[in-house]
């Protein structure tokens, strides 16, 4: 069978995406909590298929890789029962969240009588590109589904197979309900130039938003035609001030680095006040090195303070180059920097905003809330770990990722930044005033009942 040109395919998924949009709006709460309820069910139902074609992605590893990297992709693509369930129980706690749309945030009588309402309603067709695991499928396309919105989406390519079985059994369960055919569709074309492809037809989709690293994300970036509401760039930096508490400095550090490496909201770079690097540094980067198997990159004054320790598999800390600390490295590795007072610090991350998330771990006050004012960065943070900048976090819900732009909202992607807010105006007869009136003998004639 002749397999349909990438182009065109692209086209015809967003046409049918096109036709879904208003039969999305129109969905009622109910129907949105049947829908989540029967996809929630459904993953459970048919966990054994799921597992199935998550083993169809474990064959397809390849086999030219050594033993080891062999079973770090093992470990990052299979998924489990427990993985099932955690995804049915975000989809049950969506169902119970209240409904965003048709939330007026104002409202308000104008000088003639008109009501005015500032009221949420759907963005539209909403494109997700990703290439991070079937948590954030079935994640998109609950969150998508709860904001009348219609939902395009693309995966990581590694599971493919668990991705279309998942959809499969979501998109069944959610038409049984009532949502439209076209609402929630998968791109099941594994190339990076299917994902390019998606975002390139505004007059189709509204908004796209990316997870997972950071290639694909300035990929997209790069080639997107449509505006981009999600995307997690940025660096995360933690400066220790010089008035701070050393263990509670180091629990941070270590906490924002390593509870998970990958994550966009993973510390970048540790920047520390001079007057305390003496007495933090030497004990964290032992166990930066020995305990976690970091790699770290230092600055000139880190590196001749702690020297090259040896270490197995390590040369302990390497000179920085002026091109690392603009890395996102979302990864086991981490750069280090001696600065000499805060305004340093603040300066060194201004170089680099906007930011993803940064922290200061203080005991000043003032300086904390100055580090604040001056941060541009999605999140800041006095005295947490950056990897708490999200929206269950923060007590706002689930979110679909974040936001480290400048427009429209910054910070964790919750439901109510899956929507717009447009104006609901309700009169009796207002009208612009002048109102215009026939100018002449004649005008009067014409609008005369007699002729």
């Amino acid at each position: 069978m002749v397999e349909v040109p990438l182009k065109l395919y692209v086209q015809a998924l967003l046409k049918g995406a096109k036709e879904a949009v208003r039969p999305m709006a129109c969905m009622s709460s109910p129907v949105k909590n049947q829908a989540l309820l029967a996809m929630a069910e459904s993953l459970v139902e048919h966990t054994q298929e799921i597992l199935e074609a998550n083993a169809k992605d474990l064959a397809g590893i390849s086999k030219e890789t050594d033993q080891q990297a062999h079973r770090e992709a093992s470990e990052r693509i299979r998924i489990s029962e427990d993985t099932i369930r955690h995804m049915q129980q975000g989809l049950l706690d969506l169902q119970a969240l209240p409904d965003p749309i048709g939330e007026a945030s104002h409202a308000w009588l104008t000088a003639d009588g008109m009501q005015v309402h500032n009221v949420r309603s759907p963005l539209g067709i909403v494109a997700v590109v990703s290439d991070m695991g079937p948590l954030v499928t079935a994640e998109s396309f609950g969150m998508c589904l709860k904001t009348n919105n219609v939902c395009v989406f693309r995966g990581g390519t590694e599971w493919f197979h668990t991705n279309s079985a998942i959809v499969r059994y979501l998109q069944a369960a959610a038409v049984s309900k009532g949502v439209p055919e076209g609402g929630m569709i998968f791109l099941d074309r594994s190339s990076p130039e299917a994902a390019l492809e998606l975002v390139r037809y505004p007059q189709y989709v509204q908004a796209v938003i990316t997870r997972g690293s950071a290639g694909l994300r300035n990929g997209i970036l790069e080639q997107s035609r449509v505006p981009i509401i999600g995307f997690e760039g940025g660096l995360c930096h933690v400066y220790v001030d010089q008035d701070v508490d050393i263990p509670l400095a180091q629990t941070i550090a270590v906490n924002a680095k390593l509870q998970s490496p990958s994550a966009a909201n993973a510390m970048d770079t540790l920047l520390v006040h001079q007057s305390v690097s003496r007495h933090l540094l030497p004990g964290l980067t032992r166990r930066l090195l020995q305990e976690y198997r970091v790699t770290l990159r230092g600055c000139p004054k880190t590196v001749s303070m702690m020297g090259i320790l040896e270490m197995t598999g390590h040369l302990g800390i390497k000179a920085a180059e002026e091109a690392d600390w603009g890395k996102k490295y979302q990864s086991l590795t981490l750069n280090i920097k001696v600065v000499k007072d805060s305004q340093e610090a603040i300066d060194h991350i201004g170089s680099y905003a906007p930011g993803h998330t940064d922290t200061i771990v203080t005991r000043d006050y003032p300086l904390a809330m100055r580090f604040v004012r001056e941060v541009d960065s999605s999140a800041v943070m006095v005295n947490a770990s950056t990897r708490l900048h999200g929206g269950p976090q923060f007590g706002l819900g689930p979110d679909i990722g974040s936001n480290s732009t400048r427009l429209h909202g910054r910070g964790p992607l919750i439901l109510s930044k899956l929507t717009i807010e447009k104006y609901m105006v309700l009169g009796s007869g207002q009208l612009q005033q002048p109102h215009p009136v026939p100018q002449t003998y004649q005008d009067a004639m014409m609008l005369s009942a007699k002729f």
